[in-house]
């Protein structure tokens, strides 16, 4: 079986992600995708390349050596689809501005990519809640946004969604809902109810749950390592997306998500800018290096 550039893509994010599951959501693929992918590899290059544990995915010694042959060939392909881009100048600064949830869960591994791509290229990142986002970007204060852009309101910011992330139900790893089949939104109302309010989350939940049913919510918060473990702990469950899931909580225990059969609205990650603007060359490689990573057409 020859060896393929998604195979090669799929086997990076999942040794950077550490777990298949994080891997597929962040490279907006179902997780049978990556497991096909990974088999393949690992029967191309005749060679086991992860050890599958409890805790999620760990690199085998020739995982970590063909970890580094990847990276170089993704290089290479890098450097030969985007001769345009390297014969441009990109010294300078490009300023961006992004929200919480976006800087913690998904911005960093891009931001690492980038530099690396542009080295004389001064990337600023400022976090920032959405409403200062987008006073920023009306006022040219920021090049461009990466952030959720469900949240953007103002008819003046052009959005472009990069990757939906769904939202599932949180639940500890013995709770009597696990092993269901066709579990409902209204079951979580018997249930306490841990609830994130970063990044407007709290708001954005009023979009599935209805006005006259509304969950028991014992406490509020903008942690979502708050949430995590209260969940592992059995102190309540939560609805959440795949991209700030872990499956372990700071003191060891597990959080096992659920599929609900009602529609739940995802969460979309994306970039924004005002409209008009004219994009400079760092801004054009900024948002072509996004659209090349989820395939997003040119």
């Amino acid at each position: 079986m020859p060896l393929s550039f998604r195979q090669i893509r799929y086997f990076i994010a999942t040794a950077e992600a550490g777990q298949v599951s994080l891997a597929a959501t962040n490279l907006a693929i179902s997780q049978s995708a990556v497991t096909a992918a990974i088999k393949e590899l690992e029967e191309t290059v005749g060679a086991s390349l992860f050890d599958r544990t409890q805790h999620g995915m760990e690199l085998t010694d020739g995982g970590r050596r063909f970890l580094s042959l990847a990276y170089e060939i993704l290089h290479k392909v890098d450097e030969a689809t985007q001769l345009k881009l390297f014969h441009r100048e990109m010294a300078g600064k490009l300023v961006i501005a992004a929200t919480y949830t976006v800087l913690g869960y998904f911005l960093p591994l891009h931001f690492e990519r980038l530099k690396r791509r542009f080295p004389d290229l001064d990337i600023q990142i400022f976090e920032l809640h959405r409403k200062s986002v987008e006073e920023g970007l009306l006022t040219n204060r920021y090049d461009l946004a990466v952030l959720l852009t469900s949240n953007i309101k103002h008819p003046e910011i052009i959005t472009e969604k990069l990757l939906s992330s769904q939202r599932r139900l949180w639940v500890h790893s013995r709770h009597h809902l696990l092993g269901r089949q066709g579990v409902k939104l209204e079951e979580a109302l018997d249930e306490d109810y841990i609830m994130l309010t970063v990044d407007e989350a709290s708001h954005t939940s009023l979009n599935f749950w209805s006005q006259t049913h509304a969950p028991r919510v014992i406490l509020r918060t903008s942690s979502v390592e708050a949430v995590r473990s209260l969940v592992a702990n059995g102190q309540g469950v939560s609805i959440l997306s795949d991209m700030v899931h872990r499956p372990w909580s700071l003191e060891g225990r597990r959080i096992e998500t659920i599929t609900l059969q009602d529609p739940v609205p995802s969460m979309d990650v994306g970039l924004a800018w005002r409209r008009n603007v004219e994009f400079s060359p760092a801004m054009e490689a900024f948002r072509s290096y996004f659209r090349r990573t989820f395939e997003i057409p040119e």
